[in-house]
Formats: structure tokens, sequence, C-alpha cells
């Protein structure tokens, strides 16, 4: 299958309407998240072909030895035509991988794309290994992680520091006031070093690292147009992941997890979490905010997050804006900031 034909399969299940990128089309005989989840590791490290779509997200906050600030992504995307798994060409699963270096002055973003059952792309459970082509996240605990495109590429390695955290309630994330859910953990306490391979030459970097891994087939309601995401790693340890997704009535509906420093989560819900744009960039044609004020008053959190390069904009086929921020006012940080659904 030529690449134009994979991307045809690939919008239906991506791009069409119902939701941002038909992440809120009816479930369609697909399995849908309970309350109440109950992990199995390593098992949910690999897929849920029961689901209609999955995600293995890495966002990486990196400095050189100059105190330059990078910012790093790795993702690899399942979405199902069928709650099934077949060999060749004739299985329903399509993969999507995307992979972006942000400096100060450019972003690099590269895109692939493949189709399941014929061993392109995919992921084991145990070992832990996901890959497409030859990008590969290999080990969840202490890993490597790379990934090639026409301009740049990058080979680090991973080592957690700290436990999984599930977000929202026990693992089950609410995106809704309809109840649209999704299951979703992350590994948000990453140390990460290794090299950048960018056009003026490799870049020694290391930092933090944050994985975050969610599985639905329903995740979106049908009114809800896009969505903010924020991962925030602040100086003193702590962690922070929160979320507003945007509504066509103008409503928001917002989601927060406050991390100790020893892992200890703290959810929030609807309205617990106040994001506020301060400055707009138009982007690639598109007008966002690339400022925010961040709230959350029941752990004193006041502060601003500003995108360390505004041009952060994903040239895939789901275009959105994701980049690294810094954070100042109450407590000091850094984070990944991800927009999607704007005009």
């Amino acid at each position: 299958m030529n690449v134009k034909a994979l991307i045809l399969c690939f919008v239906p299940v991506f791009a069409q309407a119902q939701g941002f990128a038909g992440l809120g089309a009816d479930a369609d005989g697909f399995s849908v998240p309970q309350p109440d989840p109950t992990f199995q590791f390593p098992a949910d490290h690999g897929p849920h072909p029961d689901y209609r779509i999955e995600w293995w997200y890495i966002t990486a906050n990196l400095t050189d030895a100059a105190g330059n600030p990078y910012g790093l992504q790795w993702t690899l995307f399942r979405s199902a035509m069928a709650p099934e798994t077949r060999g060749g060409w004739d299985d329903p699963q399509l993969w999507m991988g995307h992979a972006a270096v942000t400096t100060s002055d450019d972003h690099y973003v590269t895109e692939r794309l493949a189709r399941g059952g014929i061993g392109q792309a995919g992921v084991t459970a145990a070992p832990f290994r996901a890959w497409i082509d030859d990008w590969e996240f290999d080990g969840i605990e202490n890993g490597t992680l790379k990934a090639t495109g026409p301009d740049f590429g990058y080979d680090m390695t991973l080592s957690a520091q700290g436990p999984l955290v599930r977000q929202g309630l026990q693992g089950y994330s609410v995106k809704s006031a309809s109840g649209q859910a999704s299951y979703y953990y992350s590994q948000p306490f990453y140390q990460i070093s290794g090299t950048l391979h960018l056009p003026e030459g490799d870049v020694l970097v290391s930092g933090t690292a944050w994985l975050d891994r969610e599985w639905s087939s329903q995740p979106l309601a049908d009114d809800q147009t896009g969505w903010d995401w924020f991962s925030l790693a602040f100086d003193d340890g702590a962690r922070m992941m929160g979320f507003r997704l945007r509504q066509t009535d103008g409503q928001d509906y917002t989601s927060a997890t406050w991390i100790a420093a020893d892992g200890t989560p703290t959810p929030y819900a609807n309205g617990a979490l106040n994001a506020t744009p301060l400055t707009d960039t138009t982007v690639a044609g598109h007008t966002l905010p690339t400022q925010w004020r961040l709230q959350l008053p029941a752990q004193g959190v006041d502060v601003t997050v500003t995108a360390v390069n505004t041009d952060a904009w994903m040239t895939t086929s789901v275009p959105y804006w994701e980049g690294p921020v810094e954070i100042e006012g109450s407590a000091k940080g850094v984070g990944y900031l991800e927009m999607t659904g704007y005009e």
C-alpha cells in the first residue's frame, strides 16, 4: 500500500467531524472505559486493540552544556477500523508516528504511517518495545528512544526516577460532563539524556521527560472542538497535569492531577483548574495562545506558562501545536503544551 492510500485509511479515523480529529465519534462496537479500572502491568503497557484509539506519548525538556533549551517529542498512535487484529494487510489496526525537536529558533517535525499485521509498526508489552519503521521506544523503566527525519533525529536514554501515576480517578480520566472518558496513566519522572542530530550538528543534551499512556474508543464529546494540555515539571520535584477541553457553546471542561515529588497523585475534577490564555500568536495561519496563566488554588499554584518557541506547529496529517514551555510564578520549572482544534 502506498503512502497516499495509507493516509486515506487514516482520514476517517483521525480527521472527520464529531469532535477534534473524529475523537467524538460513536464507539461503534469497540470497548468503552469503565470506572474503577484495574491495570495489569506489564500487560497494559502493550496495545488494547478492542479500543478504537491509543497512544504512547513522550515529551522531554532538555538543555545543552550552555543551558540552551530544547524540546523533544516521540509519539506512536494506534487507531482501529475494527476491534480486532488479523495477520497481514487485512489487519484493521493503523499506526502513526510523530517525532519533533524544538529549539528557540526552529521546529523540526516528521511523521510515519503504517498498517498493522505486517511488522512495520507495533508494541510488545514484555519486554516492552514500541516501534514504527526505524523509530523505537524500548523499555518503560530504563530504555532508549530514537527517531529519524529528513533534517533531524535523536538517540536518547531514559531512566524512571519515580512511580507510574494514574490520572483521573485511579486511571479513569473523565473528559466531558456527558461522561466520555479514557484510561490514562503517566510516567512523569524520567531523567533523559542523549544526542540531538540537527542540521548544524550533533548536540549533547539532558533533562526530564514525561510519558503519557492513554486509550479509549470515544474520548471526546461530539461538541468538543479541541484541547489545551499541559504537563509541568516543577523545580522542587512536584509535577502537574492539566487540560482544558473546549466546547462549541463556549464553555470548557477541565481536569488536573497534582503529583507530589514522591509520586502521590491528587486528582481534581472539572472546575478546579483555571487555564487563562494571555498572549496569542498566529502560527501557520492559526491564531492560538502561546502564553497562559494556570491556577490550581487547592495546591497554591498560580503560574505563567510561556512557549520556548511560538512556532512549534506540527505539520502532520492532523496538524496541531506542541512544544516546550517555561514556568514562572508561584513555582518555577519547565513543561510541555499541546493545543489542538484551533482554526
